[in-house]
């Protein structure tokens, strides 16, 4: 058995046992501005449909990354498409924080965004996010590893050498970057954060990957799918960081609408991923390099049962009002 896959196996073994006693089947704490009648977690539309929100333009966000400009052009084909499909306008919305996108989606100035897994749920509860589909590969399995990773000659070569030394973290919001190591170290090896080891928050997966290669930080948690795109695309190299940690697959970005949106549109939104060609598309020469190939429907109910399960290990509840 390589190093990898022991730690690997230890950690499925420690969330198993961490969470065993937690429902997966959460019930939802959505905003008083919301209801849920058919009690699938996510938010109704309204019964009025002089709240129905049928605007112009449709405006996309895509989680958020180091650079977004990049982002902007690989999304560019997949939402010209949009915009055939649908007969609206599309406009790509550049945000730099979690923050940023759940406000602008609360307020109604998003309506399709890609949330990154961590911060569904605040999504659902709060700004009334609709996630239906994620990305996939070709035989349908999804997901990515939350890894903790170091510099070559950093001293830490297994977590235990974690005490006393230094984590990047992403952001509060985020599932690989914080809320899963953040209830993993402390259950499975009593390592608590701002306690046991100094914490950081870089702003995302591209700033603590970066952060420990330039030896910023000692140590980082973050997605391997992220890694991975970095590495196609020439931003990283082999051998840059040591990865001293792997965990178990977890769902990743999911993509959806806001409640309120047109049910007319939402039809054509959720039209517009499932009918999008891949081939020889910007989104598949980046998404190719983390495995994904296709969108796939999908339910927050279902497919977040464990990243609700790691909230509640954490204590996370939310007070939307």
């Amino acid at each position: 058995m390589t190093a990898k896959t022991f730690h690997r196996t230890l950690l499925v073994g420690a969330i198993a046992g961490l969470f065993a006693a937690a429902s997966l089947t959460a019930s939802a704490n959505l905003s008083s501005r919301f209801t849920d009648a058919d009690g699938d977690l996510v938010a109704d539309a309204p019964t009025d449909e002089s709240q129905w929100a049928d605007p112009s333009t449709l405006v996309f966000a895509y989680t958020p990354v180091e650079d977004p400009a990049v982002y902007a052009e690989v999304w560019a084909d997949f939402l010209a498409h949009m915009e055939e499909v649908t007969g609206k306008n599309v406009q790509f919305f550049p945000v730099q924080s979690n923050a940023a996108q759940l406000e602008a989606m609360r307020a109604g100035r998003l309506h399709v965004a890609g949330f990154n897994t961590g911060s569904n749920p605040i999504a659902v509860n709060c700004a009334g996010f609709v996630p239906f589909t994620m990305m996939a590969s070709e035989d349908g399995s999804f997901g990515y590893e939350m890894e903790i990773i170091t510099y070559p000659g950093s001293g830490i070569e297994s977590v235990s050498d974690l005490a006393g030394r230094s984590m990047a973290f992403t952001s509060p919001t985020s599932n690989s970057g914080f809320k899963a190591p953040s209830a993993l170290l402390g259950s499975e090896f009593g390592l608590v954060p701002d306690e046991d080891f100094d914490t950081a928050f870089s702003g995302s997966h591209d700033n603590s990957i970066l952060g420990v290669i330039n030896k910023d930080y000692e140590s980082a948690a973050i997605a391997n799918s992220v890694s991975s795109r970095m590495l196609a695309r020439g931003v990283i190299n082999e051998g840059d960081f040591d990865v001293i940690y792997t965990s178990q697959t977890f769902p990743t970005t999911s993509y959806g609408h806001v409640y309120n949106l047109h049910p007319e549109l939402v039809e054509k939104v959720q039209d517009a991923f499932f009918s999008y060609d891949w081939e020889d598309s910007a989104l598949q020469a980046e998404f190719a390099n983390s495995g994904e190939s296709q969108f796939i429907p999908i339910t927050f109910n279902e497919h977040w049962a464990v990243i609700r399960t790691i909230d509640e290990a954490n204590g996370v509840t939310y007070d939307c009002n």
